[in-house]
């Protein structure tokens, strides 16, 4: 599956932005999907993931409460509401997918990546 990662953006301290992860190749239902990101200097660390079904969703600490992660398997996209941003927000986020059933919140636990998408919170 080919993973293509969108809107991301400038945004202010308060304010909401949506990613999408499209999938191509493959029916992306068959996938659990995640959203990861990396800000510079730091290693890649899980925000947020969601079961093949959309039954199930999970969030890092930090993002509880502020972001919503959901797909539309008709439209073979997964998507991260992100609302009430800080600036600690500011990162590259991934999609990432992978066949196996079950949580994972580690960068090693998803076969597919997508490319990236820059989020940058101004204070």
């Amino acid at each position: 599956v080919q993973l293509q990662a969108s809107g991301g953006g400038l945004v202010q301290a308060g304010g909401s932005l949506r990613l999408s992860c499209a999938a191509s190749g493959r029916t992306l239902s068959n996938y659990v999907v995640g959203w990861f990101r990396q800000a510079p200097g730091k290693e890649r660390e899980f925000v947020s993931s969601i079961t093949r079904s959309g039954g199930s969703t999970y969030y890092a600490d930090p993002v509880k409460g502020r972001f919503i992660i959901s797909r539309d398997n008709a439209k073979n996209t997964v998507y991260l509401q992100m609302n009430s941003l800080k600036p600690e927000d500011t990162a590259v986020y991934y999609c990432a997918a992978d066949r196996t059933p079950g949580v994972r919140t580690t960068p090693q636990g998803y076969d597919y990546w997508g490319q990236g998408t820059l989020v940058t919170v101004s204070s």
